[in-house]
């Protein structure tokens, strides 16, 4: 099963110091039921797409959390065995948790297929969404305009093996 662990670039170099994300339980996302019937589609490449920019909404909360984080979303990719990711049966449904799950125990990195990461051209749009995250979240549309605005910026691809590079 492939899952997407939200990080920031301090939290992908623990990651790459340990060889594990963890300890456990650790946060991810995944294609799941609820994001299935939420998403209407049967396409998996639509739907871990969709799975991505979730986690990367996830990332963002991590940046606003931590202010001496280089301003750029940071997703791993990541598989793990069928039934180790579990979405918490309570949220389901809830639209904020849509394909939120959990690995019970640290994974090593070298289950990572892939990192996922901003560019440096996102990073003024990223800082301004991190920032504005808390007032988007208490219903100020412009704020929500400017978070959205980091969504407009696809997190780029890099191999496993160019995670010292990104992290230099």
């Amino acid at each position: 099963m492939r899952v997407y662990v939200p990080l920031t670039l301090p939290g992908l170099a623990a990651a790459y110091q340990s060889g594990e994300l963890g300890p456990g339980p650790v946060d991810a996302y995944a294609v799941t039921p609820a994001l299935r019937e939420w998403y209407v589609s049967d396409d998996i490449e639509e739907l871990e797409y969709a799975t991505l920019n979730r986690a990367a909404q996830s990332s963002l909360r991590l940046l606003a959390g931590n202010p001496q984080a280089a301003r750029r979303r940071v997703v791993v990719a990541l598989d793990v065995p069928d039934g180790a990711a579990v979405a918490d049966p309570d949220r389901g449904l809830d639209p904020a948790s849509l394909g939120e799950v959990r690995v019970a125990g640290p994974v090593p990195l070298a289950k990572a297929a892939a990192v996922h990461v901003d560019a440096a051209d996102a990073e003024t749009d990223v800082a301004a969404a991190a920032a504005a995250l808390g007032a988007a979240d208490q219903g100020d549309d412009d704020a929500q305009f400017t978070v959205d605005g980091a969504a407009d910026h696809d997190l780029m691809w890099f191999g496993v093996q160019e995670i010292p590079h990104l992290i230099g």
